[in-house]
């Protein structure tokens, strides 16, 4: 069963400013058009109007249904979690800037947004929903349209109780779209069932191949399973950890944070590329290239962070807290080779990787830790050359022989 499709009643007074105009504030003759549909709409014989969510037609459940309207009071224990995941044009990737000027987007209907870069962001709209006047479905409406309309960004945003079903959401959401999971157990439970036990949040390829070996190869057989039968499968932690995502149950808040100062590259294969070796030769390639930016505006990094982009449109992101701060090509290589590794890849059809350096900061206000090893000093000795080669001769001069491009 999917998650329900959650409906909006756009029809509100003109004067309230509650409507599409006053949500996007467009220009008077888009608002011309819009107050001419309506009209039109409301015409004799036009037949009943007709509810939308992302832009696509929803059919009404009977002629007595009543449409759930965004303009109505937040419901009791209703779903109040936003998990958007911002899509630019032909998928591809957002620049910084436009990152946070989405997440300022945000911010103007909630205070508790938490930046996930490079193209994502939870929000929690319980505070919102009486200020605004609106369920968590409506206001998440409103980020879509304004996404759209003053940034050309598409989002496909998940609405649920908590971040783990949230994220849930936007995955089985199509593109574009906004998908709401109930807060009723039964609802939750059902929309959790069937589902792969690599859709949990948090569950990679290596714990969902482990527990496909023991049988649990759906959420629903996972939350049947005793948690002591998980906890000797996963360990203590992990194996409480899944257990309580496999029936709902995320206590993880959404902390506010500010997006931190970050860098970013990513490399798109030209088919869905199966080959190891040249998952590792892309990966060499943005390390080198991000320590070269990073050390040509004198930064380094706290950390790193991997994303993976497959076939289906899915995506994982793994991130590495880095031993010291640094912009060392080979350093950020032997991360991205370690987290890479840590996915347990086989047969996956990757589409893109990228790679983010977190947490920037000044490189003279870092600390380097001092090391008798004549090979690390050559290295970057060695590293310093290449800079001051390819400053004179361009980035071209020097490069990994196994460097893409």
């Amino acid at each position: 069963m999917t998650a329900a499709r959650r409906t909006y009643d756009t029809d509100t007074d003109a004067g309230s400013g509650t409507g599409i105009d006053a949500a996007l504030s467009l220009p008077a003759g888009f608002r011309r058009r819009a107050a001419g549909t309506a009209a039109s709409a409301a015409r004799p014989g036009a037949g009943p109007a007709v509810a939308t969510s992302g832009a696509r037609p929803v059919a009404k459940p009977g002629a007595g249904a009543a449409v759930a309207s965004t303009a109505s009071a937040p419901l009791r224990g209703a779903p109040g979690t936003l998990y958007v995941r911002f899509r630019g044009d032909g998928d591809a990737p957002l620049g910084e800037e436009t990152y946070a000027q989405l997440i300022e987007l945000l911010e103007q209907f909630t205070p508790v947004v938490e930046a996930l870069p490079p193209d994502a962001a939870l929000a929690d709209t319980r505070g919102a929903q009486r200020y605004f006047g609106r369920d968590a479905a409506g206001i998440a409406e409103l980020v879509r349209l304004r996404a759209l309309a003053w940034h050309g960004v598409r989002c496909t945003i998940g609405i649920a109780a908590n971040p783990s079903l949230a994220r849930m959401a936007a995955q089985a959401a199509p593109p574009g779209e906004v998908r709401a999971v109930p807060a009723e157990p039964e609802a939750v439970a059902a929309f959790l069932a069937r589902k792969p036990a690599a859709a949990l949040h948090g569950v990679g390829p290596a714990t969902a191949r482990t527990l496909c070996s023991y049988g649990l190869d759906s959420v629903g057989r996972i939350a049947a399973a005793p948690p002591a039968t998980l906890q000797r499968i996963l360990g203590a932690k992990t194996g409480r950890t899944v257990y309580e995502r496999a029936r709902g149950v995320d206590p993880t808040p959404v902390t506010p944070n500010a997006s931190a100062r970050s860098m970013g590259a990513e490399h798109r294969f030209p088919y869905d590329e199966l080959d190891e070796e040249r998952r590792r030769r892309a990966l060499l390639t943005l390390a080198d290239d991000l320590g070269s930016r990073m050390r040509g505006e004198g930064q380094v990094a706290r950390a790193l962070t991997l994303t993976v982009r497959y076939a289906d449109r899915s995506t994982t992101t793994r991130t590495r807290r880095l031993t010291e701060p640094t912009a060392h090509g080979p350093a950020l290589t032997e991360a991205a080779y370690a987290l890479h590794a840590a996915l347990g890849l086989q047969r996956a059809r990757v589409r893109a990787v990228g790679l983010r350096a977190e947490g920037l900061c000044r490189a003279e206000l870092a600390t380097h830790q001092l090391m008798f090893d004549p090979a690390d000093d050559k290295a970057r000795r060695i590293e310093a050359a290449v800079d001051r080669a390819r400053a004179r001769f361009g980035e071209a001069a020097v490069r990994p022989a196994a460097k893409l491009g």
